[in-house]
């Protein structure tokens, strides 16, 4: 907050002060609107663009949705405005506004500097003594709005609000989801999760009014009511479901499951009577659904069997796309079993601690044409010899083979708990002065390569190019990829992580160049494209998380 601190004090805080702007509608000379011709959808598509998160169609909290380098209170002000210049603005705001509304606990930008400090006037306490709780009045507000409007109230997909907001407003919720039949996605406190008897109203609201609810989680201590769904049905477009530490039996697991038609993202954590048998055909229950998005952690009944008995299905194998197994009974020598029978598979991801060295000569080479996206996390226990090499490393070396050969042409980024990757992925430099043969067609694209040697660390990157072939003598780029570690590349919020910042680039002849000078101007890449420092950025980026 010292920047923001800085700008109050000082005379550039006065840029900031707060107008309101007079109402207006565009005209051209002769006295005309401008708009007034422009069909409904339209103008709604251009004033969408003053409030960008409101076109937001995601299923992410308040939290995970937020957007950098916008204040997202100070859009839904200046969209607001908007709906002074005329009726037709009127509905075309109230249309942007009320499809996805978020409750923001304070302003991202620098007239959080001025409120702050009005807040701690007298006029902005309760009669308590307590400060204004800006965040729940807020609820209670568009409450009050939906509830005597029922042409906003079906407008409503969306509802987002703080974390600790969501666990005080419980009452507010449940009378606020009551109007807002359409709604598919609300952020909910945790309670209701875990059928805690203080979120009961807000859930039977749910149920009873909210049909076109998209994402559920039920997590310990909801298994009653999660056994109940195979047999109330309340969300038939249910799209994304997530279990944790749940005490259900297979059985009951695959008839709920089946009751919901849409779904097509499911996550199991932590599910300790589930083997097997959830994919085994049985005439007298349900099949287990197919589903696009399947992520599995700490299940250790699952193993590579089952998956094979999943996929044999062909609306199972047709469907499936993106596959995450952590700590499963999915071993890595067998991970060869699952590529082979999802020929759709994009994205996958496995993590597993081994013991014991892999001897590739005993199994199939790992081979996949559609994998786009793999992170590939095997780790050795802790307590291994320091003076021998970590089982983990076999299991890298036979990724590399099976890469090196050919069998992933889709590869695209590469995700390993190991620093030893990249050497096994690069070609030995040739000899200088060597004629340069025709390069391996192992890699037909660059290929992003993400490595750390431990979880906690930052990721690595090095884009290691397909070689190329060039009649140059004297130089041997043509037949070793030349490496980047570059810092502007960042991961999904998924990975939580950025890569750091360095640039690694050859000489031709088995070497790389000298480190520069601090004062002299840092190199650019082979591309031509220079690497620009991220400290600007993440210095900009903190002036309001203090």
């Amino acid at each position: 907050m010292k920047f923001l601190r800085r700008l109050k004090n000082g005379d550039e805080a006065q840029i900031y002060e707060y107008h309101a702007p007079t109402a207006f509608a565009p005209r051209n000379r002769s006295g005309r609107d401008c708009t007034s011709r422009l069909p409904l959808k339209v103008l709604t598509e251009i004033l969408s663009n003053i409030c960008p998160h409101a076109s937001d169609d995601n299923y992410l909290s308040l939290e995970d949705s937020m957007r950098d380098g916008g204040c997202m209170l100070c859009d839904m002000r200046h969209l607001s405005q908007c709906a002074l210049v005329s009726r037709r603005f009127l509905v075309a705001t109230q249309t942007i506004l009320y499809h996805n509304v978020r409750i923001d606990p304070v302003h991202y930008c620098e007239r959080e500097v001025d409120l702050a400090a009005k807040r701690k006037r007298k006029s902005f306490f309760e009669r308590n003594g307590e400060p204004v709780d800006a965040p729940k009045q807020r609820v209670e507000q568009f409450s009050r709005t939906v509830r005597d409007n029922q042409s906003l109230a079906i407008q409503v997909e969306f509802l987002k609000m703080p974390y600790m907001t969501r666990e005080t407003c419980i009452a507010a919720m449940a009378r606020t989801v009551s109007v807002l039949p359409n709604l598919k996605y609300v952020d909910l406190p945790d309670g209701i999760y875990s059928d805690d008897r203080s979120c009961v109203t807000l859930k039977q609201e749910l149920e009873a009014r909210c049909a076109d609810l998209r994402k559920m989680k039920y997590l310990r201590g909801a298994e009653r009511s999660f056994a109940l769904l195979s047999q109330s049905r309340p969300w038939q477009n249910l799209e994304i479901l997530e279990l944790s530490r749940l005490e259900i039996d297979p059985n009951t697991l695959v008839s709920v499951l089946a009751s919901f038609p849409a779904l097509h993202e499911l996550r199991l954590e932590e599910l300790p009577m589930i083997d097997d048998t959830i994919f085994r055909r049985n005439n007298s229950t349900s099949l287990f659904p197919p589903i696009a998005t399947f992520s599995l952690q700490s299940t250790p009944g699952l193993t590579a069997g089952g998956f094979e008995a999943y996929l044999s299905r062909p609306e199972v194998r047709e469907g499936l796309t993106d596959l995450t197994i952590l700590n499963t009974g999915v071993i890595p020598s067998e991970l060869h079993r699952i590529l082979a029978t999802a020929p759709y598979l994009r994205n996958l991801r496995i993590n597993r601690t081994i013991h014991r060295v892999l001897t590739p000569s005993t199994i199939p080479p790992l081979a996949s044409r559609s994998l786009q996206r793999f992170q590939f996390e095997i780790e050795s226990p802790s307590a291994s010899p320091v003076d021998l090499q970590p089982p983990s490393e076999s299991y890298y070396e036979y990724l590399a083979s099976s890469i090196l050969a050919g069998n992933f042409p889709s590869l695209a980024s590469l995700y390993a708990l190991s620093t030893s990757l990249p050497s096994l992925l690069l070609p030995p430099p040739a000899a200088p002065f060597a004629n340069p043969k025709s390069p391996s067609s192992a890699l037909r694209q660059p290929l992003m390569l993400y490595t750390k040697s431990i979880p906690e660390h930052d990721w690595y990157l090095t884009v290691i190019s397909p070689p190329t072939a060039t009649n140059r003598r004297g130089s041997a780029t043509a037949t070793r990829p030349i490496s980047f570690y570059n810092g502007s590349t960042q991961l999904g919020p998924q990975w939580g992580d950025k890569a750091r910042d360095s640039v690694i680039v050859g000489n031709g002849f088995g070497g790389f160049l000298a480190v520069p000078n601090e004062d002299g101007p840092r190199p650019s890449s082979s591309s031509g494209h220079k690497h620009k420092h991220s400290w600007s950025k993440s210095k900009s980026s903190a002036g309001w998380m203090g």
